[in-house]
C-alpha cells in the first residue's frame, strides 16, 4: 500500500497559513509532522480525530469563509444551513487538495488511494462492504489486511465525541470510495473504485446530537439542478403500500395488486409500490389478461398514485426478476419512462446495481435526469448509500443501501438481530441521507421477528425516506386499532426539523421530527432486556397538548396500550426489543 509522507522542508513554503478551523471554531485542520491534522475542542479540551498523511505540502491559499444555506423538500430538515472555511493545499506533485472545515465536520478532495488515521478512537462500528451495503455494524468489528469496508464508518472519542465518515458530491465522472483495512487497527486506505477520483471525504464530527442531526452530506454538494424540475416534481414525499415483505412474487398478480391499492385508499396513503415481476402479470392465467397498464389505472382509479420497479441490469440479471434490459441505453430509457409518464406511473423504483464503479455512478445519474425529464420519482435499491443526490436531484425520493425489513423474506439471521441493528442505524446509516428500510411489520414474513408492535410502529418516525414503504399485509394493518391507523394515515415522509433526544449506538434510540405544527417522538430499546428509556425535550418548541402515545400492553393477545395524557412525559419503559411512538400535535 502506497504512503506518502510529508516533506519537513514545506513548512518554510506553507508558512501561516497551514491551518483553518471551522466558522464556529470547534474544528481545526492543521498541517503537522504526520500530516494533515482535524481536531476537535470540546469545551476547553481540544482532542486528535483524524490524520492524513499527504505529499510535500508546497504552498496554500488563505482560507475563505462560504456560507451555505438552501431549502429541501425531503430528508431530516426542510431548511438547512451551515458555513466553511477552505484552504486549499498544492502539492508536491502539482496536484491540489482542498479542505472545507465545517461548523459540524470537515470535507476534502483531490487525494487518490491515501491512508487516513483513527487510532485517537477508542471505539468503532464499521460495516463490511458489499455491493448493496447491506450488513450489520458491529462494533469494533475485527478486520483484516485490505479488507474491504464501507461508508458510512463511526468512530467514538472521550467527552461523548464522535466522528461518521462518509462521501458526499458525487458527480458523474467520479467513482465511489471504500475504506480498506491496515494492519493497524484504526488505520485505513481510502481508496476509489477504479481510476477515477471519489467524490469529497465528509468527516461529521460533534456530539452524538450533532452527528445525527448533520446535513453535512447534503451542505457539501452540488445545488439543486433546477432546469430539471418542476415545482410537483419537488414536493413528493409519503408512505406507500408495498406488496413484496409479505407475498415475495405478489407484483404478478393483480388480485393481490388491488388488496394493496385498497388498502391505500382506505388508509388515506398516497402511493402504491408494484415491485418485481409485473411484466409477467399477463403470462398468470387467474389474471385474466389483466396487465401492468389495468394495475396502474386500478390505483389511478382509486386516488392512489403507483411507482413499479424495474431491474438495472447492471448487477444482478441471471436469475434475477424482471423486467431487465429496459433502461440501460438512452434510447430505450427514454422510451420507457415516456410510456411511464403517459400511463400514469408516478416514479420508479430501480434495483440491483453492481457498486461503487463510475459505470454505475453515471447511470444512476443519468437515470435521475432522464426520469425528472418525464416527472417521474426514483428509488434506488441494491444500490450504493446517499452521496448527497437528494439536493442536486430531488425527485431521488429513497435509497436501500440497508439490511432492512425484506431480510425476514431472505434468511432467518435478522430475526435475532434485528432490535439492535435498528438502534443502529439512527446512528450510522441514516444520518447521510433517506433510509428505504421498509418498516412496520405487526406480523411475520417468511422468518419471524420479535421486535414488538410499538417497536415496529416507531420505527416509521425514527426513520427518515422521502417515500416510506410499510411492509406488513393489508389485513394486518387494517385490523389495528382506530389510533393506529389514524396515526398511518397523518404519518409524514419528510421533516420540517429533526432532534437527536438520547440513545446510543445498538442500544437505544430516541429521536424527535417535527411536520408542520406536530412532533413525533419516536423510541426503540434494541437490547434483550427490559430498559427505561429517558430523553429530554427542552429544545421541542411549541408542543401541542393533542398528545397520544402509542407503547406496548405486555400482553400477546391485545399488543397495545395507547394513551391519552396531559403532558408529554421525558421516560417510558419498554418491554425488551420494545418502543413507543408520541404524537403531539
Amino acid at each position: 500500500m502506497r504512503k506518502i509522507l510529508l516533506s519537513i522542508v514545506s513548512l518554510i513554503a506553507i508558512g501561516a497559513f497551514a491551518q483553518t478551523t471551522s466558522p464556529n471554531g470547534k474544528i481545526s485542520v492543521e498541517q503537522k509532522s504526520e500530516g494533515i491534522e482535524i481536531s476537535y475542542k470540546n469545551g476547553k479540551t481540544s482532542q486528535t480525530i483524524m490524520t492524513m498523511p499527504v505529499s510535500s505540502l508546497v504552498s496554500c491559499t488563505k482560507a475563505k469563509k462560504v456560507k451555505v444555506a438552501y431549502d429541501m423538500t425531503l430528508g431530516k430538515k426542510s431548511h438547512c444551513t451551515n458555513a466553511y472555511n477552505e484552504i486549499i493545499y498544492t502539492l508536491g506533485d502539482g496536484k491540489t487538495l482542498t479542505v472545507r472545515a465545517y461548523n459540524d465536520g470537515v470535507a476534502w478532495s483531490g487525494l487518490h488511494d491515501y491512508n487516513v488515521n483513527f487510532t485517537s478512537a477508542s471505539a468503532n462500528w464499521l460495516l463490511k462492504w458489499t455491493d448493496s451495503y447491506e450488513g450489520f455494524f458491529p462494533r469494533n468489528r475485527e478486520t483484516k489486511k485490505d479488507e474491504r469496508l464501507a461508508y458510512p464508518a463511526l468512530f467514538e472519542y472521550s467527552g461523548n465525541v464522535f466522528a461518521l465518515l462518509s462521501e458526499s458530491c458525487m458527480k458523474a465522472d467520479n467513482a465511489g470510495t471504500s475504506m480498506y483495512a491496515d494492519d493497524n487497527k484504526g488505520i485505513f486506505s481510502l481508496r476509489p473504485d477504479g481510476k477515477e477520483n471519489g467524490g469529497w471525504q465528509t468527516l461529521i464530527i460533534g456530539s452524538m446530537a450533532d452527528v445525527v442531526e448533520s446535513t453535512l452530506i447534503t451542505d457539501n454538494s452540488e445545488p439543486l439542478k433546477a432546469e430539471l424540475y418542476e415545482p410537483q416534481l419537488t414536493n413528493q414525499s409519503g408512505v406507500a403500500a408495498w406488496v413484496y415483505w409479505a407475498y415475495n412474487h405478489g407484483s404478478n398478480d393483480f388480485s393481490i395488486i388491488k388488496k394493496y391499492v385498497d388498502m391505500a385508499a382506505e388508509l388515506h396513503l398516497p402511493y402504491v409500490l408494484i415491485d418485481a415481476e409485473w411484466d409477467e402479470m399477463d403470462k398468470v392465467a387467474s389474471n385474466n389478461g389483466k396487465t401492468i397498464e389495468d394495475a396502474v389505472k386500478y390505483a389511478i382509479d382509486k386516488g392512489i398514485k403507483p411507482i413499479i420497479w424495474y431491474n438495472s441490469s447492471v448487477g444482478w440479471i441471471n436469475g434475477a426478476p424482471g423486467p431487465k434490459f429496459r433502461l440501460n441505453k438512452p434510447e430505450n430509457r427514454e422510451k420507457e419512462f415516456a410510456w411511464c409518464e403517459k400511463i400514469g406511473v408516478t416514479g420508479v423504483k430501480i434495483d440491483f446495481f453492481s457498486g461503487d464503479t463510475n459505470l454505475n455512478i453515471k447511470y444512476m445519474i443519468e437515470l435521475l435526469e432522464c426520469a425528472a425529464k418525464h416527472h417521474l420519482l426514483v428509488n434506488f435499491h441494491g444500490a450504493t448509500i446517499p452521496r448527497g443526490w437528494q439536493r442536486t436531484y430531488p425527485n431521488l425520493v429513497s435509497t436501500e443501501g440497508v439490511y432492512g425489513a425484506e431480510w425476514y423474506n431472505n434468511v432467518p439471521t435478522f430475526t435475532d438481530k434485528a432490535a439492535s441493528h435498528n438502534a443502529m442505524l439512527p446512528f450510522t446509516r441514516n444520518v447521510i441521507g433517506s433510509m428505504d428500510y421498509t418498516p412496520c411489520a405487526f406480523t411475520d414474513s417468511q422468518h419471524p421477528h420479535i421486535t414488538s408492535h410499538a417497536h415496529e410502529l416507531a420505527l416509521t418516525a425514527l426513520y427518515e425516506s422521502g417515500i416510506q414503504h410499510l411492509a406488513d399485509r393489508p389485513e394486518s394493518f387494517l385490523s389495528q386499532p382506530s389510533e393506529v391507523k389514524d396515526y398511518l394515515s397523518a404519518l409524514p415522509a419528510a421533516w420540517d426539523e429533526t432532534i437527536f433526544l438520547s440513545g446510543y449506538p445498538g442500544e437505544s434510540a430516541v429521536m424527535a421530527r417535527r411536520k408542520g405544527t406536530t412532533w413525533y417522538i419516536a423510541g426503540i430499546n434494541g437490547e434483550d432486556s427490559a430498559k427505561t428509556l429517558s430523553f429530554n425535550i427542552k429544545r421541542l418548541n411549541k408542543l401541542g397538548k393533542d398528545i397520544v402515545i402509542f407503547e406496548d400492553s405486555g400482553d400477546k393477545s391485545s399488543p397495545w396500550k395507547i394513551t391519552k395524557p396531559s403532558a408529554v412525559p421525558t421516560r417510558i419503559a419498554c418491554q425488551a426489543r420494545g418502543g413507543f411512538v408520541i404524537q403531539i400535535k
